[in-house]
């Protein structure tokens, strides 16, 4: 079980490292550009928390930065897929 006292600073860099790359990834590949800085950080740690989620019932499991990365990256796009189809593509740039 994670603690409070196990999450150190460095642990929550590397996570806004990977949201903001995951993010920034995911609004290129979905078209229409990002969110912004934050929001890319946030669709990316958001898109992390699925994609891990997703591979975890499958049984897939990283521990390298890359394998991190991918597996946000595909929860971001995933996220960025739903956002659309609920909020109609409102916003989106053509």
């Amino acid at each position: 079980m994670l603690t409070l006292a196990a999450i150190s600073v460095g642990s929550i860099i590397v996570w806004l490292v990977v949201g903001l790359i995951a993010g920034a990834l995911a609004g290129t590949i979905m078209r229409g550009g990002g969110y912004g800085i934050g929001g890319d950080i946030v669709v990316g740690l958001i898109g992390g928390i699925i994609g891990g989620f997703l591979a975890g019932l499958i049984g897939i499991g990283t521990t390298n930065i890359l394998g991190q990365i991918l597996i946000a990256l595909i929860g971001a796009c995933i996220l960025i897929a739903i956002l659309r189809a609920v909020t109609g593509g409102f916003g989106r740039r053509v």
